[in-house]
């Protein structure tokens, strides 16, 4: 069986990355996607998509990675706050998450998983939602219908059985909604196989120095900044 991880919504948050580097080398996962948002909200987003392009074997791209890519155009109501997302990750870097497709798929044990970060291909898939609102996200934006859908986003992990398939969520690296943990998923089976064979799907929950993601950004000028030390130490979100 092939063991993989997917993960997403990193944030510019280092010492949750650095967590969960740790666990990854005891994990010891064969492959590691990337399901979006490497920058956005944190301090040190030129670090966290270093550490996406050296780890992660496949990539897409978030609503995060899209938006500052884009926010220099002029009639952007927050281009000021893009300016410093853009200016810490200067133009190579820019251009490498300009370059990311808002969507992939991977076939494991049988089941073609459809991957995707939520907006702005699709909507937030938050886990609250009925399944019919579900269901949406089992197919991709050329019609084709998928087994199961993998995203992000949301910023928090869920797995979901329905008559589709699985509806799963990898939850957020290093700015979780709720626990205030580092959060990925990792799946065993077998990887490009059609046969409907035995798969595993979970959730990796890795305790970090939230306090520390908190006093880091003090370094920075980081737009929304209290806000954003207020949800990596106590998971609620005021905006």
């Amino acid at each position: 069986m092939t063991k993989i991880m997917f993960l997403a919504d990193l944030h510019g948050n280092m010492p949750a990355t650095r967590a969960l580097e740790k666990s990854i080398s005891k994990i010891k996962p064969d492959e590691i996607w990337f399901l979006g948002d490497a920058v956005g909200k944190g301090p040190e987003n030129d670090k966290t998509v270093d550490w996406v392009r050296s780890h992660c074997d496949h990539y897409i791209a978030g609503n995060w990675d899209d938006d500052v890519v884009k926010g220099d155009q002029p009639d952007n109501p927050y281009r000021a706050n893009y300016a410093f997302y853009r200016k810490q990750l200067g133009e190579e870097r820019l251009e490498w998450l300009a370059s990311l497709p808002l969507e992939d798929e991977v076939l494991i044990s049988g089941i073609n998983f459809r991957l995707l970060h939520g907006r702005h291909l699709d909507i937030n898939y938050h886990p609250y939602l009925t399944m019919d609102e579900l269901k949406k996200g089992f197919t991709d934006s050329k019609g084709k219908l998928h087994g199961g859908f993998i995203s992000a986003d949301c910023h928090m992990p869920y797995i979901r059985e329905m008559d589709l398939g699985y509806a799963i969520n990898t939850g957020s690296v290093g700015n979780s909604l709720g626990v205030t943990r580092c959060h990925a998923l990792v799946i065993e089976g077998d990887l490009g196989s059609e046969e409907l064979t035995p798969i595993s799907m979970n959730i990796l929950s890795i305790p970090y120095d939230n306090k520390l993601a908190a006093e880091i950004a003090e370094q920075y000028p980081v737009p929304d900044r209290e806000a954003y030390q207020k949800e990596v130490l106590t998971g609620v979100y005021s905006r």
